[in-house]
């Protein structure tokens, strides 16, 4: 079917560009002309969605064409707009940058593309003149069409703007619709893994007020709806409804140490069946009459004393996951079940000890990116050959990763193992989304209240 969606997404020659400021002040900025905006990010990014949360109250949806393929793209652009006014799509990493690092699949512009979103530019103007002029007409001539509809110079002193958007606009062709002072109030700081959540700022409400309020004084709001109102009309494809055989109650770890989850792969749990329990490993006693658990992502390794202290837990964890309570364990959730995790000052702490073995920190990024992993054997979310497309992003690393799946990078190849996997388990670092294969959702759901034993 074909609907219209108000949309635009917000990309950068880089990352570091400003996207995610520029995206949390129009967010903000746009609720204050009261629109109701949808908002979303590109690519497999945990933290960009809880800043985009923290302001409109909704959460914000990963749109990822490594993940999904391009109809389940649209339609989770069309599922999350309903009652709203427009979409404001955040872009990842660099405006062009794909797969592998050589290609432009699955970057900003190809989710542009495949979804015909107009896209806003927004570029770094720091000790930059005719030279950003040059930088932009690269961008929007290197592919055609670019979607390109306008430029934010960003950490522009007020007083160059008039010159600069002069320049740019001769030289480009390109519509100049605002800047954004350098201001340190705005500036989100980062860590290892990127931004510093939500949860972890000071006045983060403040500061999103306070950048959405000069927005309204420096950007062309009104143009830029009229962009996202410019969108074509995307089709996308029926769903049909979900008839629940018997609900399933399943475990969720959350809290400050485990934080990362796509909140759509929940909902799917949900839609299937799943009635989702939360707790704190960090605070709470371990949920009872659970017929599933997952330990997601996040920074269990800032959090090493906490995790241990809370002995009750980890030991009704362990003796529930031991006796086969299905568990998936993805990254930080994999690092809490071995017997201990190493600190950067060499501290141990003791954790779930599901797993033996210890994890500590590294130097350098272990693995980064997308890859696809193929099961070994049959497990609790894959039959034996079946693929799942998922993604790496940790610094820590395990001396027992597992060996029940061989992950592949996209056009490199490179290959190795990883993943333990068995009738009840899937424990690793990668990250993988419900949405990119639903059945993996139904199948783990189907395990849940079995009675498995390990």
């Amino acid at each position: 079917m074909q609907v219209n969606i108000p949309r635009l997404c917000v990309a950068g020659s880089s990352s570091g560009s400003g996207k995610t400021s520029f995206t949390c002040g129009l967010l903000q900025a746009l609720i204050r002309r009261n629109r109701i905006p949808a908002p979303f990010k590109g690519g497999p990014d945990y933290i960009d969605p809880m800043f985009h949360r923290e302001i409109t109250g909704l959460f914000s949806a990963n749109l990822d064409l490594f993940l999904f393929d391009p109809s389940r793209v649209c339609r989770l652009l069309y599922d999350h707009t309903r009652g709203r006014d427009l979409a404001v799509l955040e872009g990842a990493m660099g405006f062009y940058d794909g797969l592998g690092g050589v290609t432009t699949q699955a970057s900003s512009w190809d989710l542009a593309r495949v979804t015909e979103t107009p896209v806003i530019l927004v570029e770094d103007s720091r000790a930059l003149s005719v030279s950003l002029g040059a930088r932009i007409h690269g961008l929007n001539t290197f592919r055609e069409p670019s979607g390109i509809r306008g430029v934010i110079l960003n950490r522009l002193n007020p007083k160059r703007y008039a010159g600069m958007r002069s320049l740019i606009e001769s030289e480009t062709g390109l519509r100049v619709l605002g800047f954004l002072p350098d201001e340190k109030e705005w500036r989100i700081e980062s860590r290892h893994l990127g931004l510093i959540t939500p949860l972890e700022l000071e006045n983060v409400r403040e500061k999103i007020e306070s950048l959405g309020e000069a927005m309204t004084k420096t950007v062309d709001l009104e143009s830029i709806e009229n962009i996202a109102r410019s969108a074509p009309a995307l089709e996308v494809f029926e769903e049909e409804p979900v008839k629940i055989k018997k609900k399933k109650r399943i475990g969720i770890a959350r809290d400050k140490a485990f934080c990362f989850y796509y909140e759509d792969s929940l909902n799917l749990l949900k839609k299937f069946g799943g009635d989702l329990v939360p707790f704190s490993p960090l605070e709470d006693p371990f949920p009872t009459d659970l017929d599933g658990l997952i330990l997601g992502g996040g920074y269990p390794e800032l959090y090493g004393k906490a995790l241990a202290e809370n002995e009750g837990l980890r030991r009704d964890l362990r003796e529930a996951v031991l006796s086969g309570l299905p568990c998936i364990a993805e990254c930080g959730g994999f690092m809490y079940l071995h017997q201990e995790l190493i600190d950067k000052a060499g501290n141990r702490h003791p954790l779930a000890g599901v797993l033996p073995g210890s994890c500590r920190p590294q130097d350098h990024l272990v693995r980064f990116g997308y890859a696809s992993y193929t099961a070994r054997k049959d497990t609790l979310l894959c039959r034996k050959d079946e693929v799942l497309p998922g993604h790496e992003f940790h610094y820590w690393e395990s001396d027992n990763p597992g060996e029940d799946f061989t992950a592949c990078k996209p056009v490199s190849g490179e290959t190795w193992p990883g993943i333990h996997g068995g009738t009840h388990l899937f424990a690793g670092f990668p990250h993988f989304h419900f949405y990119s294969q639903p059945n993996r959702a139904r199948r783990f759901l189907e395990q849940c209240g079995t009675g498995l034993t390990p």
